[in-house]
């Protein structure tokens, strides 16, 4: 009995061998974490795109949902473009994003200038 339950165990591990990278790459689990910027720090987010029915019914219906600006094109030069958040955990977020692709053209300036100024007192870092 038990060489006979070995030798089942046995013909499966190529089986279970070859579902594992799939499951492992699950949009819901290790497969969907990604890198975004929220306020200038750096997160991991775990990202899974909705289905198209499921996409159109939430824009329809929830005012709050959130925006996460992409670049599947990435930056000038090559560079790779990290995800940009507009809301977190305990600071507005409703966990659901709408992505904003973002076009960057090399070599494009506007030419505009901008002035600014201190409006506000100065933060003491000494105690």
């Amino acid at each position: 009995m038990t060489c006979r339950l070995i030798t089942t165990i046995l013909a499966c591990v190529p089986m279970i061998l070859a579902v594992r990278p799939a499951l492992a790459a699950s949009p819901n689990g290790a497969g969907g974490l990604m890198a975004a910027y929220y306020d200038g720090q750096l997160f991991t987010i775990n990202f899974k795109q909705e289905p198209a029915g499921a996409e159109q019914a939430f824009q329809a219906h929830n005012g709050s949902i959130n925006n996460i600006y992409m670049s599947d094109a990435g930056l000038p030069g090559g560079e790779m473009f990290v995800s940009v958040l507009d809301a977190i955990q305990g600071d507005g977020l409703n966990p659901l994003w709408v992505e904003q692709q973002i076009a960057f053209n090399a070599g494009l300036s506007t030419g505009e200038v901008y002035r600014s100024s201190v409006v506000g007192a100065k933060v003491s870092t000494h105690m």
